[in-house]
């Protein structure tokens, strides 16, 4: 017999975004009376504390990324959908897809993240290589190995030095863990190249502020630029970036201009709000700070919009030092399960106020070299190397033995064995196309 129409619908929770936020969400409300919808653009969940590895060729980029839906598998109440949100329309409860019907809710969680921002200078998207995305990573890591190659088959000394020249621009974890694996990796493949000698090549980092990794106590942030010129970084603090082109970049310091001649110039300086995160804050009339992050309740929830949860690098919420929160991957598991236990209890969304536990930070500058601050214990050389792991491995998940073959991957990368190396096309110029389209990150 067909079923009575009159019967209890289940509530539909809507989860945009599949990242760490997003997934830990879905996993959260496994066994939830609700019908759950995860949606993200890509399939799969993207590791992305792994990704600076996979641009030096350190790992493969399938070792810092797993399929979405095997993770859910287990959860028979939750949807995978892959496809883009690009609106919200409140009043209707519906999310409107780029490419499907929009999407009816009782419950939407936004966990979309964040984009790479160029502080109002576009243009340098063109002539640099960012870091969030997996394609990103491929694309820096075949740039980085054919400015190798081209350097190998130039004859013009001034040519090979831009060639062997790599600037990272942006001094957080991110521009410290790539400018740390780029400057090993090119010591690693000395005896790999006959014309030219990768033990000159040049790694620079540069960094506006006074200090690079200036979210840990001053103490370890001096001890990682300690760390990256024994690595042979070049550390440049208080170095404010004013133009890059395909053949370098220009910083002013200390008064005084200053060009870098280099053909790889990685962009790890910021990020802002993605486009999903724009058009709800507009349909919604909620406030958002300077980098487009919402502010939201206490409880995570919008104002005036119970139902409406937004969690992770798209939240701007204050936490117990009055700084809003940081735009890390525990800070999002955290608000993830704060709100899935509200909904698993039958509300609509979290109604007490989030309090977030901070588990502390990890930067990694090398092979045994990083530094580590976890509830006023600060840490670093092997100490925080090998903290930095365990916490990476745990939090990396995926298919049985994955973290056991991420791991011997990253042992053989400790004596040098590069297991990605790859360029995956015949050698050309390495300078991007102007006309090749590039998706806004």
């Amino acid at each position: 017999m067909p079923a009575d129409d009159d019967s209890p619908r289940r509530p539909r929770v809507v989860i945009i975004g599949g990242g760490f936020g997003g997934l830990a969400a879905a996993r959260k409300l496994r066994h939830a009376d609700a019908d759950v919808t995860l949606i993200d653009r890509t399939n799969h969940h993207l590791f992305q504390p792994l990704l600076y590895q996979a641009a030096a060729g350190a790992i493969s980029p399938s070792d810092c990324a797993a399929p979405i839906r095997p993770s859910l598998k287990r959860s028979a109440n939750t949807t995978v959908l892959m496809d883009e949100a690009t609106d919200v329309d409140p009043e209707r409860r519906q999310v409107v897809l780029a490419a499907g019907d929009p999407l009816d809710y009782d419950s939407l969680i936004v966990a979309c993240g964040a984009r790479t921002s160029y502080f109002g200078h576009d243009d340098w998207q063109e002539v640099t290589y960012g870091l969030k995305t997996l394609q990103d990573a491929i694309d820096l890591r075949q740039h980085f190995y054919s400015a190798l190659e081209e350097a190998e088959r130039s004859n013009d000394p001034a040519e090979q030095a831009k060639y062997l020249t790599f600037v990272v621009v942006g001094g957080g974890p991110t521009g410290v863990e790539i400018a740390g694996e780029l400057a090993l990796t090119v010591s690693d493949m000395k005896r790999q190249y006959r014309r030219v000698d990768t033990s000159q090549a040049k790694v620079v980092l540069l960094d506006a502020g006074d200090r690079v990794v200036s979210a840990f106590a001053e103490r370890l942030s001096k001890k990682v630029a300690e760390q990256l010129g024994k690595l042979g970084v070049t550390v440049r603090e208080g170095a404010r970036v004013t133009g890059i082109d395909s053949h370098g970049v220009t910083i002013e310091l200390e008064g005084a201009t200053e060009r870098i001649d280099s053909r790889t110039v990685i962009w790890a300086a910021g990020v802002k709000s993605v486009p999903l995160t724009d058009a709800l804050a507009k349909a919604t009339g909620a406030k958002t700070d300077r980098s487009g992050r919402i502010e939201v309740n206490p409880d995570l929830t919008l104002p005036g919009r119970p139902e409406i949860s937004v969690i992770g690098d798209g939240a701007s919420l204050e936490g117990p030092n009055g700084k809003p929160l940081p735009g890390l991957a525990t800070v999002a598991i955290q608000q993830a399960h704060h709100v899935a236990k509200a909904i698993r209890h039958g509300e609509r969304g979290a109604s007490k106020p989030f309090k977030y536990l901070d588990k502390g930070a990890l930067a990694v500058v090398g092979r045994g070299k990083a530094v580590c601050e976890i509830r006023g214990l600060k840490l670093s050389g092997w100490p925080a190397f090998l903290t930095y792991l365990g916490v990476h491995l745990y939090y990396l998940g995926g298919q049985t033995g994955r973290r056991v073959g991420v791991l011997m991957k990253w042992v053989g990368a400790r004596f040098g064995e590069r297991q990605s190396a790859l360029i995956e096309r015949e050698l050309a110029s390495v300078e991007r196309e102007s006309s090749r389209p590039r998706a806004l990150q």
